[in-house]
């Protein structure tokens, strides 16, 4: 699978969001999410954008399938979005997506990397579990990671299936 992976065009923004939007269904199918399906906003992509924490993953033609948005919470890297193209899935993308963020992350000094995913599907807490991730619960997790899953709670998420994970650097 030829791609390449580099900091996201801003013309690509609404293709970025169509990725999300499909990937989305994928959730869906797993059960992992219900509802609307909803796309990060234009002004969050640029936000993420300007940080330089949004790459995108590129075909040899330069056609987006798929991305990684990132923002830093307090000393760590909060990777705020992944997602391939459901036609592009199980090609490895997602994972050096990850890679590469959690490189720029390393690179910044930053503490570590979080996240908040559905930890009963396998392409989500597993997965960022074969990256280094592991559970964080309680009284351990950052500021920002309770504030998280209590807005995704609050969004309809499924309380028992949501976690919250990290890594330190």
């Amino acid at each position: 699978m030829d791609f390449t992976i580099s900091p996201t065009h801003h013309e690509h923004f609404d293709k970025l969001r169509a990725i999300e939007l499909a990937a989305f269904e994928t959730l869906r199918n797993a059960g992992a999410v219900t509802g609307e399906a909803g796309a990060s906003s234009l002004e969050e992509l640029s936000n993420f954008s300007r940080n330089g924490l949004l790459l995108t993953a590129y075909t040899s033609d330069s056609v987006p399938v798929g991305f990684v948005a990132g923002k830093v919470e307090d000393t760590w890297l909060h990777i705020a979005e992944i997602d391939v193209h459901p036609e592009w899935q199980r090609h490895g993308i997602g994972r050096r997506l990850m890679q590469r963020i959690l490189h720029t992350g390393q690179q910044r000094g930053l503490a570590g990397a979080t996240l908040t995913t559905d930890k009963m599907v396998a392409f989500n807490a597993r997965f960022y579990g074969t990256l280094g991730f592991n559970i964080v619960e309680g009284h351990e997790r950052p500021p920002h990671l309770v504030s998280l899953i209590a807005e995704e709670i609050a969004k309809g998420f499924i309380p028992a299936r949501r976690v919250a994970m990290w890594m330190t650097f």
